[in-house]
């Protein structure tokens, strides 16, 4: 309940003013002369003014508006640290306790988590702004800081800020903290593969002693989880690894120091990068041995494919035609067998054979030299046709040891579908090839192989029947595919509706150039949300379970199961970002997942410096917190101090809703005439005398 008194003129105020001023010159006047009655007169004439002010005392019942009070409290990675969490834990409990029995504040609790990207580190000043958003300025008391100080969202101009409100911050983490952490100064995003990047680093020791600033640390240089060399590096200073990369894809590197005694934790003593590997563009040496119909479903496919360098022959004219053109009206180019297949052979990450057949272009020994370099690690395509099945056929050559099937001498001339084998189903080169989903496949047909049986390899796509149509194999570090018919072009000119021959062949002629994707054993992490995401590519019925090793060293059993032929999938909860490790059977595999280094670990020693400014601006204040010794709140009135010893401030709530109004007039009716009455009659009564 709440009193005052109120006016209501019952003249405009001029009107009343001009009657104070003619009441107010006679009375003093009056009263300087010390004439008689003069103090009667000028209590009616007050009396008078009261009567046209007309005031009443007001009675008005109020309800206070309560007001919030944000405590935030931090709960992202770095409060894990020397039990910061559970000290976070016991002050935002107390602080809640003690806001809760101030009567009119409403305590507002927000925790602060890492956020989905790992990218930003604690957002705790975004936390309090979308707490305080929808409330009006005069229903807001202060916001209560719980954090280790690492706060990474707090503008750097805090006089932009429009909160009024103090804000405070409780700081956990003991002083005098010390932590060892490896700074990526420059780190590539791609590199050529087969060749080395620079990657500049430092180590910094913060909060060490002086005398251990500039010492000497050894740092652990990995790819992919193999450690590939040791560096001794000055701390504080600038070092520079070289680092090869060995494959395409991502190459995981990981940069570890020996940590540093007394340090608060070992987490950022390795720093993460992944630096995607690029192969110079792929270089296929295709050699057509003939003009036919299929030539250049081969030639548009490899030129139309920007990571391909395509160098073609056709041979037009071979040894035995001689038709006696001068050579000098040729305007053929001379196919350079020596400098193809002797002195650049390696130069080429595939040589495919298209319907080529012996005719004495090339000589025995450099089919040899094309054995030699499968089984170090090059890769050979043989598109064979008819003349896979005569006495001229390649198997007639020393690439016999290499070819995964023996040709019978039949061509067989009859229509049939092209089908994946059941180990076709799985292998990713034509698993889920567009049209393949029904039985038979929505495909034209094909209207010749050659027959041919399988000694090597795995064959995975046949000619019904009629055997084998393509058969895939690996010999040392290199690969073989042979197909058994000609006629992919028919596919490629839309015969009978046509057929999946640029995924096929793409497909194909990458698996041999050991694209990464197109492993038949395989294992991929990849983040959806807060799951991680395990595919198991794999040819077996069922592959083993997988190991999975998260960030902090935990391993966890995953079962996959089968989502298609040849794939099994498990997901598992995100365990922090960091690198990951999966291992099933001798398949292994190791991925970052998240940011390779999150800001939240970019520094840990816990820090009242960049809370500090936000709390000054607000009139709050910063101090250091244990689950023991927490200080009071106290409420007080906007624009006060709000901080002292051993207590912090808040405002207090001064917003009302009023919920009735009671008037009582002073000078109306009876009461007013008789107070009237009663100043003339004493001024009457005095001058009288």
């Amino acid at each position: 309940m709440h009193w005052s008194i109120e006016f209501s003129p019952t003249l405009p105020i001029v009107v009343i003013a001009v009657v104070a001023i003619l009441i107010a010159i006679p009375a003093f006047f009056a009263l300087v002369s010390r004439n008689r009655g003069a103090m009667f007169r000028a209590i009616a004439g007050i009396a008078l003014l009261l009567a046209l002010l007309n005031p009443s005392i007001r009675q008005e019942d109020r309800e206070t508006v309560p007001s919030t009070v944000a405590v935030i409290v931090d709960k992202t990675g770095s409060q894990v640290l020397s039990g910061r969490d559970e000290i976070a834990e016991d002050v935002a409990l107390d602080m809640l306790e003690k806001l809760e029995r101030i009567p009119d504040i409403i305590a507002k609790r927000i925790d602060v988590t890492d956020d989905a990207a790992g990218e930003t580190g604690s957002q705790v000043y975004s936390a309090l702004e979308q707490a305080l958003a929808s409330l009006p300025a005069d229903e807001v008391s202060g916001a209560i800081i719980v954090s280790d100080g690492l706060a990474h969202d707090i503008p750097e101009d805090v006089d932009g800020v429009e909160l009024t409100a103090p804000v405070h911050g409780l700081i956990t983490g003991a002083p005098n903290e010390m932590d060892r952490r490896v700074v990526l100064q420059r780190s590539p995003r791609y590199g050529i593969v087969g060749e080395s990047q620079d990657v500049i680093f430092r180590i910094e020791d913060e909060g060490a002693p002086a005398q251990d600033v500039r010492g000497l640390v050894d740092v652990i240089i990995a790819v992919d989880g193999e450690t590939v060399g040791v560096e001794r590096v000055v701390v504080g200073q600038d070092a520079t690894v070289p680092i090869e990369l060995t494959h395409a894809g991502a190459n995981v590197v990981t940069l570890e120091a020996a940590p540093l005694d007394g340090e608060i934790t070992e987490l950022n003593n390795r720093a993460v990068l992944s630096i995607e590997g690029v192969r110079e563009n792929l270089r296929v040496l295709l050699v057509s041995g003939e003009p036919h119909s299929g030539e250049r479903t081969w030639r548009n496919l490899l030129k139309s494919d920007a990571s391909v360098d395509l160098v073609h022959f056709t041979i037009l004219r071979p040894p035995e035609k001689q038709d006696g053109t001068p050579i000098n009206q040729l305007s053929l180019i001379a196919f350079p067998t020596r400098e193809l297949f002797s002195e650049k052979i390696e130069d080429f990450d595939l040589i495919i054979f298209d319907r080529y057949q012996r005719r004495g272009v090339l000589p025995l020994i450099y089919f040899d030299n094309i054995a030699r370099y499968v089984e170090n690690g090059g890769a050979v395509l043989i598109a064979s046709g008819p003349e896979y099945g005569t006495a001229r056929s390649l198997y007639r050559t020393p690439l016999a040891t290499i070819l995964p099937a023996e040709p019978t001498g039949t061509t067989i001339e009859a229509p049939f579908t092209p089908i994946p084998t059941e180990a076709g189903e799985r292998h990713p080169v034509t698993r889920n090839l567009p049209g393949g989903a029904v039985e038979p496949p929505d495909w034209s047909r094909w209207f010749r192989v050659v027959e041919a049986n399988s000694t090597l390899g795995t064959t995975i796509m046949d000619a019904g029947e009629l055997g084998p149509l393509l058969i895939l194999d690996r010999l040392g570090e290199g690969r073989v595919a042979l197909m058994l018919s000609d006629h992919a072009w028919l596919w490629a000119r839309g015969f009978e509706g046509g057929g999946p021959h640029v995924p096929l062949l793409r497909r194909l002629s990458h698996w041999l150039m050991a694209e990464p994707e197109l492993e038949e054993e395989r294992i991929t992490l990849r983040r959806a949300g807060d799951q991680l995401i395990v595919d198991r590519q794999t040819m077996e019925d069922a592959p083993e379970p997988i190991v999975l090793t998260g960030p902090d060293g935990q391993d966890q059993i995953l079962n996959p199961s089968e989502i298609e032929a040849g794939l099994w999938r498990a997901t598992s909860s995100l365990m922090g970002s960091g690198i990951y490790r999966a291992v099933s059977g001798e398949i292994r595999t190791l991925a970052s997942i998240g940011p390779p280094n999150p800001k939240e670990w970019e520094s840990v020693i816990s820090t009242e410096d960049r809370i500090l400014p936000l709390s000054e601006h607000t009139g709050g204040s910063v101090q250091r917190v244990s689950s023991t010794s927490t200080p009071r709140i106290v409420p007080v009135s906007a624009g006060s101090r709000y901080t002292g010893r051993n207590w912090i401030g808040v405002e207090r709530p001064e917003k009302f809703i009023v919920t009735g109004v009671n008037d009582i007039p002073l000078f109306a009716g009876f009461l007013g005439l008789a107070l009237l009455a009663a100043a003339l009659g004493s001024t009457w009564y005095r001058e009288g005398r």
